[in-house]
């Protein structure tokens, strides 16, 4: 997500009402309020998106992860929204609507007041962090505000950590109390936990947490599990968990559903998002058609390194995903025009930005077809050093890329996923959550 210069921070009163824009400057809606997800010990909220008016007073939300620009004036958006009707769950608050107004109190005696002073919310700040996500990091309060008076007093911004009244209650047994705890572990160990959990408990905590977070834990459950929690979701919900997981993935779980409920699903999903997946099924599951994503990085052969290095840098890309730049005939989205080769990035970064990549294609490598077996697929990765390979039709046209890490879940064990206990993940004992060094959630 990129950021316009001197909009690194942007007070949310700000956005209430401005536009919102797809990629072709065509108006899509109004903001009209921020989803964030609140969190224990004082740290910031993570913000989750938008809720925009579309036409016709619907109000719809936009993830975070669709938004390519944030300013004062105007939202920019990428790809398209769904319009499926917003509804708030039980683990998300509206910035707008339910944090600004709202009587805190001071933590501490310090530079903004005394410790347990009373404050009111005027307005909160967003930021990007490091990472691909925002926060909310800056409280706008007054001083000496409220009663019936409304006795205008002392304004000023402060951290969020400063104040409290906002986070969750530190007793609370709920699932936002559980979602809180592990924000921070990264997905593979965050369904270490989950599997762990009673069935009644996974379902609470998958049915709390937001669609690109679950889709990446759903992803490295075991097909169970998977199975289980999908089942446990409102259908329209499901469909849009599914969308957010990487296509073969997606393809995998659909493939272990019955035949009908496999269908309902995609008829649900925006078609766009469902198409590459009906190509999937198609193919057997240990054959490289089965194994491939259909979302590698394509460029045309007019294309230049410095666009290459550009979509390298998506940071929602798998780093075998990242590996390899495929050069093709429009049109770029599989299945392509004719493939032409593929550049590996170690390359793109010993030529100039303004090369174009058509002059750099390794055209030596005769890619895959989808009805290669694994065992070959393994092979190929193995005698040439890959990372991912290219798989093509029968005329010429890119489907798709086979990459290591898809190799390796179906060479593993069926079961790696439940013997696997990572160092410092979180286990449960007794029905209690425990962390790494022995404390209780």
């Amino acid at each position: 997500m990129s950021v316009s210069a001197g909009a690194s921070r942007v007070f949310v009163s700000h956005l209430a009402g401005v536009a919102v824009f797809d990629p072709n400057a065509d108006s899509v809606g109004r903001v009209r309020d921020l989803v964030v997800t609140l969190r224990l010990g004082g740290r910031p909220p993570r913000v989750l998106g938008f809720v925009v008016e579309v036409p016709g007073k619907r109000r719809v939300f936009l993830p975070m992860n669709r938004v390519t620009s944030v300013e004062s004036g105007q939202v920019i958006m990428t790809g398209v929204i769904n319009m499926r009707r917003f509804e708030q769950r039980s683990t998300e608050t509206l910035c707008l609507a339910e944090l600004l107004d709202r009587r805190v109190t001071l933590r501490e005696t310090g530079p903004y007041g005394e410790e347990g002073e009373t404050v009111t919310v005027l307005d909160v700040a967003m930021v990007r962090t490091k990472g691909r996500d925002w926060e909310i990091d800056k409280v706008f309060v007054e001083k000496g505000r409220g009663g019936r008076l409304r006795r205008k007093g002392e304004a000023m911004t402060v951290e969020w950590s400063a104040v409290t009244g906002f986070a969750l209650r530190e007793e609370d047994q709920g699932a936002a109390n559980l979602l809180a705890t592990f924000d921070r572990l990264r997905p593979a160990d965050l369904a270490n936990v989950l599997h762990h959990l009673s069935p009644k408990r996974r379902g609470e905590v998958a049915a709390a947490l937001d669609d690109e977070r679950l889709a990446d834990v759903m992803e490295e459950l075991p097909e169970d599990d998977q199975v289980a929690i999908l089942a446990g979701l409102h259908q329209e919900r499901a469909a849009d968990v599914l969308e957010a997981m990487d296509p073969d993935d997606a393809a995998d779980l659909l493939s272990e559903l019955p035949d009908e409920e496999a269908e309902q699903l995609l008829q649900l999903m925006e078609p766009d998002e469902a198409a590459p997946l009906r190509r999937l099924l198609t193919y057997a599951e240990h054959t490289a058609g089965g194994l491939m994503t259909t979302e590698p990085i394509v460029l045309p052969p007019d294309g230049t390194v410095a666009e290459a290095l550009a979509l390298i840098r998506n940071e929602d890309l798998k780093p075998a995903q990242a590996s390899v730049v495929y050069v093709c005939r429009p049109p770029l989205e599989t299945p392509t025009g004719k493939y032409l080769g593929l550049v590996h990035f170690q390359r793109l970064l010993r030529e100039p930005p303004y090369t174009l990549v058509g002059s750099l294609v390794d055209r030596d490598l005769d890619p895959l077809t989808p009805a290669t077996e694994l065992p070959s697929v393994t092979s190929f990765l193995a005698t040439y050093n890959m990372v991912a390979a290219p798989v093509v039709d029968s005329t010429g046209n890119l489907l798709g890329a086979v990459t290591v890490d898809d190799v390796l879940d179906h060479l593993l064990p069926e079961d790696w996923r439940e013997a696997a206990l990572h160092g410092g993940t979180p286990r449960i004992e007794h029905g209690e959550e425990v962390t790494s060094d022995g404390s209780h959630v």
